[in-house]
This record gives C-alpha cells, sequence and structure tokens, in this order.
C-alpha cells in the first residue's frame, strides 16, 4: 500500500490522479488533500477517499466544514502548502499545485523524506539545482507528470544503462504552427485561445501560442535528465500521438507513444516502476496513419531559444524568465496589452535586469518578485 498526498486536487492533474486512484484501492491509499479554494469540490473528493488530512489555502473556518468531515484533520490559510508537504502522512506527494508556490512544496516534501510527484513547472524552471541537489542528498528520484518529461523518463528506463545523446521533447506546434513570425506578432488574443487539439486553461492555452510551455519544459528536462541545453531539441508533432523520444549514441531512437490521456503518466509515476491499467483505450496507429515532425523555430517562437540563453546565464534568469512571462500572458488576457507584445516584455524585462543569483530559496523568491515587478513596469510604460 502506498501513501500518497495530493496538493492541487481539485485541479485537472489532481481530479484525474484520484480517478486513477481509485482503480487500485488495495494498492494507493490516498492520505491528504489540499486545494487552493475549491471547498465544495474538495468535500466531496474527502467523502470519497476519507484522507487522514484534509485543507483549503483560502482561509475557511471549521464551521464552514460540513458535520460529517468534521473529524479529518483540516488545515487552512497560506502555510497551508507547507504543513500538508511537511506534515502529511504518506510516502509520495504529488505537486500539481500552480505557480512558484510549488518549489516551497517540493523542498519542503523532499526535506521531510516523502518523493515528489512533480505535475509543477515552476519548481523546476525557477528553482532547479537547488530541488535536484536536495533530491541527490535525500536519495529521492524526482518522478515527473507532465506527458512529455514522463515520456523521457520511460524511454530513459527502456535505455538501461546507455546515456542518451538528445533528447527530442515535441510540441503540439499551437494554434500558430503555420503562421508567420509577422502574422503571429499581429495575433489577436481570440486566434491564440483557439488550441487546434485541446481545450486548457487560458493561461497555458497562450503559452501554447507563444511555445512558452515547451521553453518552460526544456528547462525542466535540463534539470531532470541532467543534459546540456544543446541536447534538448524541440519537435513540433501535431499530432500528438509520440509523447516525447530519446537519441542514444549509435543513432537508435526510443519513442514513448499513447494516446493522449494524462492518466497513463499519473498513474505511472504514483506506481513506478509498474505499469498498470488507466482504463484509457490503448493507441491504434492504424487509425492515425500519418504522423508528421518538423523543427521548433526559435525564429517565430523566440521563447525556445530565450530558454536555452538563460540556461546558459544561470542563476535565477529561468527563474526571471517565467516570471516574465506570467506577467506577460495576465497583461494580455486582461487586456492592458496586445498579444504580440509577450516575446517583446519577455525580453526587455531579462535585458534590464541581467542576471541575478539564486543560491537560496530567498534569492529565488526575490528573482521572481522583481520579474514581474520589472515586467509591469514595462508593460505600463508601454515600450517594445
Amino acid at each position: 500500500m502506498k501513501r500518497i498526498a495530493i496538493l492541487g486536487s481539485t485541479g485537472s492533474i489532481g481530479t484525474q490522479a484520484l480517478q486513477v486512484a481509485a482503480l487500485y484501492p488495495n494498492e494507493l491509499q490516498i492520505t491528504a488533500l489540499c486545494a487552493h479554494s475549491n471547498k465544495e469540490k474538495l468535500f466531496e473528493q474527502v467523502r470519497l477517499f476519507r484522507p487522514a488530512m484534509a485543507g483549503l489555502v483560502r482561509p475557511l473556518s471549521k464551521e464552514d466544514i460540513p458535520a460529517d468531515l468534521r473529524h479529518i484533520n483540516w488545515i487552512f490559510g497560506a502555510d497551508t502548502l507547507s504543513v500538508f508537504a511537511k506534515e502529511a502522512p504518506a510516502d509520495a506527494v504529488l505537486v500539481s499545485v500552480v505557480g512558484i508556490a510549488g518549489l516551497q512544496s517540493v523542498m519542503d516534501a523532499l526535506g521531510n523524506g516523502k518523493q515528489v510527484l512533480l505535475a509543477n513547472k515552476e519548481a523546476l524552471v525557477a528553482g532547479g539545482r537547488l530541488v535536484m541537489e536536495k533530491a541527490l542528498a535525500k536519495n529521492l528520484p524526482i518522478l515527473p507528470v507532465d506527458s512529455e518529461h514522463s515520456a523521457i523518463f520511460q524511454c530513459l528506463q527502456a535505455a538501461g544503462p546507455n546515456k542518451p545523446e538528445k533528447i527530442l521533447l515535441t510540441a503540439s506546434g499551437g494554434p500558430f504552427r503555420t503562421f508567420t513570425k509577422e502574422q503571429i506578432e499581429n495575433a489577436t488574443l481570440a486566434q491564440a485561445l483557439h488550441h487546434p487539439n485541446w481545450a486548457m486553461g487560458q493561461k497555458i492555452t497562450i503559452d501554447s501560442a507563444t511555445m512558452f510551455n515547451k521553453a518552460l519544459e526544456i528547462v525542466e528536462a535540463r534539470w531532470l535528465f541532467g543534459l546540456a541545453p544543446e541536447q534538448i531539441e524541440v519537435v513540433v508533432h501535431k499530432e500528438s500521438i509520440v509523447h516525447s523520444a530519446v537519441v542514444f549514441e549509435d543513432g537508435g531512437v526510443i519513442a514513448q507513444m499513447g494516446v493522449p490521456d494524462m492518466r497513463l503518466p499519473i498513474l505511472y509515476a504514483m506506481v513506478y516502476p509498474r505499469r498498470l491499467n488507466t482504463g484509457a483505450p490503448p493507441l491504434d496507429l492504424t487509425a492515425h496513419g500519418q504522423l508528421t515532425f518538423e523543427k521548433g523555430d526559435p525564429v517565430r517562437f523566440p521563447a525556445l531559444r530565450l530558454a536555452k540563453e538563460c540556461l546558459h546565464a544561470g542563476g535565477a534568469a529561468c527563474c526571471q524568465l517565467n516570471g516574465a512571462n506570467e506577467e506577460a500572458v495576465a497583461a494580455v488576457l486582461s487586456g492592458e496589452m496586445p498579444f504580440g507584445r509577450i516575446n517583446s516584455v519577455v525580453s526587455e524585462t531579462l535585458e534590464k535586469m541581467g542576471v541575478l543569483p539564486a543560491n537560496t530559496l530567498e534569492d529565488i523568491f526575490r528573482a521572481d518578485l522583481f520579474a514581474r515587478e520589472t515586467a509591469k513596469a514595462i508593460i505600463q510604460g508601454g515600450t517594445r
């Protein structure tokens, strides 16, 4: 019986994690559930899984808890994530919260001897070196949940002791896969939010349109798999059947393929190294026919170039990249600036700031705050 705590249980990843956990009640025990603010959905989950702990980041009084759930150990408030990561009676913590708060949660979980199942980009983008050093010191390898990084991880299991020469990180290409650079710069918000493959939240949909999502995944891959930026290549694969691949010294390529379904990487991380049925249909290649692949274009999608430049720069550069992008995307979604300014705002933020240190968590949180403040000033100034 493996005991699992879920941070971000009411989100998409957390919800799907509970779906697959429910398939294996004799093997997976959900011992703690934490959400940000969706109390009604959390109450439903607690009723189904009866964890020892439950909590909300949003303040809530114990009088608001339904009578049948008051025997649970409830935690509320700003420190909830940290308390859960440290104190949950769990062997592993699925970190699926949004934003840089995931970094502290990951460090707290590792520091208290819990393995991390990682579905939060910011933890490695902002604090990759610190996270991997802590994981190594605790002998608790990070198990990736994002589909691309899980795919690479799975390929490496098949490779045995052979080291990869290169990673092929696949991308759908987003709504602007065939657009020219000028068309992308002049695209509307409505166009950017119209993803050809997926219905996702607005922020990740915008990141897909700029390919900043893939830029952040380059950074994640660098830390998870210990490769140089030049060994990570983005390949646009619109069918989203090959979730990523690994190239080896002899030229052989091992790819992980499957129906696009997050339940597979989630369950694989939860029960690793075993593979269990997720309830999803298997891949039928004959039903798909042709699979296509194109090189990721750093000219039309500057985020791909910026990610590698920030990795080479070191320090908190990748944290600054992420913070600036989040502020730029928020400004686009609020109507404060056009979609086409995202890349210029992020680039100008990085140029103005230089590279800040990232030796401690305090350094990283300071760099994140400074990047956001700088990006906001650029946005409000209207400079290009």
